[in-house]
C-alpha cells in the first residue's frame, strides 16, 4: 500500500506576489504622504519588495526574481519621474505604476 503525504503549503507561499508589490508601492506612498515621514514609506516599500522577492525566488528562481525586482524598482523611479518631472498628480503616477508592476508580477510569477 502506498501512502502519500499531503503537501503542506504555507498560506504565505500561496499569496500572489502581486499583492506585496501593490502594497509596497501604493501603501508605501500613502504612508509617506500621510505621515510626512518618507523613511516610513520607504520601509513599507522595502518590505513589499522583500516579500515579493521571496515569493518570486521560490516560484521562478533567481533570474526571474532579478528581472521582477528591476521592474519593481523602475516602477518606483517612474512614479517619481511622472509626478515630479512630468507634473502628474502623485496618486495618478503611483496608481499607474502600481497597476503595471503588479500586473507584470502576476503575469510572470503568479499565473
Amino acid at each position: 500500500m502506498t501512502t502519500s503525504t499531503p503537501s503542506r503549503t504555507s498560506p504565505l507561499t500561496s499569496l500572489p506576489s502581486a499583492l506585496p508589490v501593490a502594497v509596497g508601492l501604493a501603501a508605501g506612498f500613502g504612508i509617506a504622504q500621510g505621515t510626512g515621514v518618507r523613511a516610513l514609506g520607504g520601509l513599507v516599500f522595502v518590505a513589499g519588495g522583500v516579500a515579493a522577492g521571496w515569493l518570486w525566488r521560490r516560484r521562478r528562481g533567481w533570474a526571474v526574481t532579478a528581472g521582477l525586482a528591476a521592474v519593481y524598482l523602475v516602477a518606483f523611479v517612474l512614479a517619481h519621474v511622472l509626478a515630479i518631472g512630468v507634473g502628474w498628480p502623485a496618486w495618478l503616477a503611483v496608481g499607474l505604476v502600481t497597476v503595471v508592476a503588479a500586473g507584470i508580477s502576476y503575469g510572470v510569477a503568479d499565473r
